[in-house]
């Protein structure tokens, strides 16, 4: 590859945050189009700035060496490179941190940093463009969205989230079917990903359809949880039918803030961002069911499955994720700084989206929730503009490439 023109041109790209189906994909962009826009070395980070804090840092030439590599990359889901939750410090008091991290990026001749991630993710890249500018550094600081949660700021939706609403709604058609076949009364509550935005859940909407009669009830962290109107309401739709399936986020909260997962069980892990880990929602409402009802429930907790569920990808989610990984990298090499690629949709029929950059400090922090008027008033379901805004993102497929019955996928090579 290269130089253009005396002027080394080497860029790093790196992953950080809960992986998707699809993040590979967007790492594909960043490395094809910096390549062919005469990029000298596109270096990795190995788990994100922590990475190259501590050194690892890899020349993704030496790991996608052709273009079946290049097949396997976007069909490979969680992050190639490993991932991070390193938050780091803010800049008044922590110039140290800066100056390493400049210091290994210079040393690197790096002319374009790429991080490709979510909220947090994009805070990082807030703070590494504030920090340059204010010492006059000429490194591009670019942010690539990433997150099935769907919760940034101004872009329509993130890559990954197509993937995962896909994953979600065909995996709640199938719970629905195993529960119809039984002459005896069955609740099954899917506990869906989705701290504090709901678009997750929403996604189990799709299921009802000319052959699916769909999920009963829908609860999402937007709305204050009521635990003896959730009974109540349980109660109902028993009284008029057999099996019963309840989509709910694992975020849900009740009037007093706590969430319904510590409830029953004290949360111990927080991340370096503050966010507790949440589980056991599911198991919690399950077992509140049977103790009311003394009838058979079932907790579904789909956790990681539904992000790294790579032979259901959506062909739609896997093109955009290339495509704002491509447009990272133009619009670094155009001179921007300090910016992250959003999706804009200019068509439902036909769908069509285009990418746009945007000021990173009106997007990092800032959480994107489901709006009040796509829920029903009485807080249990969804509305169908909800439902008409997530379609267009789950269509169409990407297979898997097959080996010995079994989908291949792509190693980092250590």
């Amino acid at each position: 590859m290269g130089k253009r023109g005396n002027k080394m041109k080497n860029v790093i790209v790196g992953q950080s945050g809960g992986p998707t189906a699809v993040i590979n994909s967007s790492l594909l962009g960043v490395f094809k189009t910096a390549r062919d826009r005469g990029a000298d070395i596109v270096y990795g980070m190995v788990h994100g700035i922590k990475g190259l804090l501590d050194g690892k840092v890899v020349d993704l030439s030496k790991q996608i060496k052709n273009d079946l590599d290049m097949d396997l990359l976007k069909r490979t889901p969680s992050s190639f490179l490993g991932s991070c939750r390193y938050k780091l410090p803010d800049i008044e008091g922590n110039e140290g941190t800066y100056e390493e991290i400049f210091k290994l990026l210079n040393e690197l001749e790096i002319y374009a940093f790429f991080y490709i991630g979510g909220n947090d993710s994009m805070d990082t890249i807030k703070k590494l463009s504030d920090y340059g500018e204010s010492v006059g550094s000429p490194i591009r600081f670019i942010g690539v969205p990433k997150t099935i949660d769907n919760d940034l700021a101004i872009t329509d939706h993130t890559p990954g989230y197509g993937s995962a609403a896909k994953y979600i709604a065909s995996t709640t058609k199938e719970i629905i079917r195993d529960g119809l076949v039984y002459d005896y009364p069955v609740v099954s509550v899917i506990e869906i990903m989705g701290r504090n935005a709901g678009w997750l859940t929403a996604a189990a909407a799709l299921a009802r359809s000319e052959d699916c009669e769909g999920v009963d009830l829908i609860y999402l962290p937007e709305r204050t949880f009521d635990l003896d109107a959730f009974l109540e309401k349980v109660g109902e739709v028993c009284q008029k039918k057999g099996s019963v399936v309840i989509a709910v986020s694992e975020g849900i909260k009740i009037a007093d803030g706590r969430y319904v997962c510590e409830l029953s069980d004290h949360v111990d892990y927080v991340d370096a961002f503050g966010h507790k880990q949440l589980a056991g929602t599911a198991r919690f409402l399950a077992g509140k069911v049977a103790e009311k009802y003394g009838v058979k429930t079932r907790a579904i907790e789909l956790s990681s499955l539904q992000r790294c569920a790579s032979h259901i990808t959506s062909r739609i989610d896997v093109t955009e994720a290339f495509n704002a990984g491509g447009a990272a990298v133009k619009a670094a090499f155009e001179g921007m700084s300090g910016k992250v690629i959003t999706l804009k949709r200019i068509s439902d029929d036909p769908y069509m989206c285009v990418t746009e950059p945007a000021d990173v400090h009106f997007i990092a922090n800032v959480e994107k929730k489901v709006p009040d008027e796509w829920i029903s008033e009485d807080g249990t379901y969804v509305k169908e503009q909800l439902v008409h805004y997530i379609r267009p993102l789950i269509q169409a497929e990407i297979a898997p490439l097959w080996v010995d019955g079994l989908p291949r996928h792509l190693i980092l090579e250590r």
